[in-house]
């Protein structure tokens, strides 16, 4: 069963936290460009709704189980934590979930 991600952002109040788990590695044009996904289409660029996500839900991390020392040489990844901010992002360390976890937690 699927759920459209509008009925998330309208359901779950403001001061829920939100976790994305996931390398953020991708063709930087599903992120730039309406259209980009490669599973179908998009209307829109896969920025617009990560700003929906950070506007949605302020309190929110992103757990990248890549070494955090390839995360600058990954374009898609420098993408998502401009979009984001890069102290949202975490490597899925023990460290690194602990640092989410305060995050979440101020």
């Amino acid at each position: 069963e699927t759920v459209p991600t509008l009925d998330l952002m309208h359901k779950y109040p403001r001061d829920w936290k939100v976790i994305f788990v996931g390398d953020a590695a991708m063709a930087p044009y599903e992120i730039t460009h309406p259209g980009g996904s490669v599973e179908g289409w998009n209307e829109e660029a896969g920025s617009v709704w990560l700003k929906r996500f950070v506007d949605t839900w302020p309190d929110l991390v992103w757990i990248n189980p890549e070494p955090k020392k390839w995360w600058g040489h990954t374009y898609s990844i420098r993408l998502v934590q401009e979009i984001v901010g890069a102290h949202r992002m975490f490597p899925l360390t023990l460290d690194g979930v602990d640092g989410a976890m305060k995050e979440l937690a101020r």
